[in-house]
């Protein structure tokens, strides 16, 4: 240090690094100067560093850096810097850059360190921020992708211009399919070429309106060939300029009557007083009218869509599985008997006619649902059964619980093979399908719970 005195030395030490320790030969802390109290604090003070090996002080991963460093010698050009982490008070690690340099011949040693994390939140900001960015080009990807699929699968013939050239940019399909042109020769024609002459005008004055007002009246106009057409635009910004949305509409009456048509079906099912639910293949509703959230007292449609219909239909979990099984193989189904069950304890008696219909490659079922209230229906061949299971509940208490689950399950099953038997009509071979059963094992149970004729069925087997 020259003529520098200790305090002088110091200062200077301290002035230079954020951190600066004094070592002694052997490698141990002999001083401690900090260039800021928020590290000092960090670090726990110079009172636990002072007389301790400065190997100790830092992280596991930084005790070869720190040998190295040691080990480097006096006669380097350049002191070389490593970073290393250092423990703080509760044990967490703070990078510091360091490097060592000698002083004098006593062996004697001077590490100074620089703060690294500022520049690690910097970094940690940087890297947050590139993720951001990340983030926000997936979801401008995403909805680039769901634009391209709009465009391209849009009925209506849809062309993109630009505001200042009036050339189009882009065209769907359909655009192309009624103009007669390809991918490539549309793109980069004018518009108004793509009319009558007789309509190229009102064409560019209904731009100059959408231009100034930002929205015009839609054209009945003539395109090449003869075809009218009502042109409709719209007008939006993209990277500083204006473009042109323009959407034809073949002028036909069958065309324009027939979404009419649908939309009075469907006001048609939505208010008509029978139930009646769509669901997908796994029998989670899709639609619902409100006759059926009526029934199972409901107040919204948001409220039923996306829930099993099981949730609400029958007396037993069985009951739809016995109803899928039968519109899979059947497809249709009439007049099943059953049960609606609302969400706040009302149970409607209800006559279910179904069908399976194919939506693309995906099934979908269809069911209509009437409440047949009190009238008179005949005899289910489940009501032995439901006495059964009133007999059950009189004997909880009475008789062993096995024995009562033994009882309840022979219920359940000769339900189940009652319910089956009168899906298939009685047959048996049908039946003993749809339950998962042999016919041996069938014929077995329907003799142990006295079902049907089987002295015949002995008879034509003998």
């Amino acid at each position: 240090m020259g003529q520098l005195d200790a305090d002088a030395a110091a200062t200077l030490l301290t002035a230079a690094a954020d951190l600066a320790l004094v070592l002694d030969e052997g490698g141990s802390i002999r001083d401690v100067a900090f260039g800021s109290d928020e590290l000092a604090r960090d670090l726990g003070g110079a009172e636990g560093w002072v007389g301790r090996p400065w190997i100790e002080t830092v992280a596991k991963d930084s005790r070869l850096k720190v040998e190295a460093l040691l080990g480097t010698r006096a006669q380097q050009d350049a002191p070389r810097w490593r970073h290393v982490n250092h423990l703080s008070g509760e044990g967490a690690a703070l990078p510091i850059l360091c490097a060592v340099a000698q002083v004098g011949d006593a062996g004697r040693r001077v590490v100074f360190g620089r703060d690294l994390r500022p520049i690690s939140q910097l970094q940690q900001r940087l890297v947050e921020v590139q993720q951001s960015m990340e983030r926000d080009y997936s979801r401008l990807r995403q909805a680039e992708t769901r634009y391209r699929l709009l465009f391209q699968l849009a009925a209506d013939p849809v062309l993109i211009v630009d505001g200042e050239s009036l050339r189009v940019l882009e065209a769907n399909p359909a655009a192309q399919s009624l103009l007669g042109r390809t991918a490539r020769r549309l793109p980069g024609r004018a518009v108004q070429d793509i009319f009558a002459a007789e309509d190229r005008q009102a064409l560019q004055a209904l731009l100059a309106t959408l231009r100034s007002a930002g929205r015009a009246e839609d054209l009945q106009a003539r395109i090449e060939g003869g075809t009218s057409v009502t042109a409709s635009a719209l007008t939006f910004r993209q990277e500083g300029g204006v473009l042109f949305l323009i959407r034809l509409r073949v002028a036909d009456g069958a065309q324009g009557a027939l979404p009419d048509a649908r939309q009075r079906l469907l006001k048609v099912v939505d208010g008509v007083p029978d139930a009646f639910v769509v669901t997908d293949a796994e029998a989670r509703i899709i639609t619902a009218n409100a006759a059926f959230l009526d029934m199972v007292q409901l107040t919204s449609e948001e409220q039923a869509r996306g829930e099993p219909l099981e949730r609400w239909l029958g007396r037993q979990g069985v009951e739809l599985e016995v109803l899928l099984a039968t519109l899979r193989n059947r497809g249709s189904v009439r007049l099943y008997a059953s049960t609606l069950r609302g969400d706040l304890g009302g149970v409607t008696d209800v006559e279910i006619s179904a069908v399976a219909v194919l939506h693309g490659e995906q099934q979908s079922f269809g069911f209509s649902m009437r409440d047949i209230g009190p009238r008179a229906r005949p005899p289910r061949h489940n009501e032995g059964t439901t006495r059964s299971v009133e007999q059950l509940t009189e004997l909880i208490g009475r008789v062993p619980l096995k024995d009562l689950v033994r009882e309840a399950t022979d219920a359940i099953e000769r339900l189940c093979i009652e319910a089956a038997l009168e899906l298939t009509g009685d047959n048996r071979a049908s039946a003993a399908e749809m339950l998962g059963l042999s016919r041996q094992s069938l014929y077995v149970k329907l003799r142990r719970y006295g079902l049907g004729d089987l002295a015949g069925e002995d008879n034509a087997e003998g």
